[in-house]
């Protein structure tokens, strides 16, 4: 597996976190955790309407964490970028000692 390389700077990316546009997107994709919020919550009115099969329903609710959880790693980026930045700087760190 490839390793990630991160250009930014510390400094970047916590400038970045603190900033108005990461804090817009971060709302905007908070907006839309609650909307795949609203459409699992739609499944079970929807299974009544449309008697969909067993697997048609735990594949959409499947569909939909999986959303989410793609959604919750995009908000997370920046910290894992400063996690890989502490990490590379550790080794180096460790490299030097021995």
């Amino acid at each position: 597996m490839k390793e990630v390389e991160v250009y930014a700077t510390r400094d970047q990316i916590e400038t970045f976190q603190g900033s108005v546009l990461w804090a817009d997107m971060i709302r905007e994709l908070e907006a839309w955790k609650t909307g795949f919020e609203m459409e699992a919550d739609s499944i079970v009115d929807d299974a009544a309407k449309e008697n969909p099969s067993t697997a048609s329903v735990l594949l959409h609710l499947g569909d939909i964490n999986g959303r989410k959880k793609a959604v919750d790693y995009l908000m997370s980026l920046p910290d894992i970028f400063l996690q890989i930045l502490e990490d590379k700087k550790n080794a180096i760190r460790r490299e030097q000692a021995d």
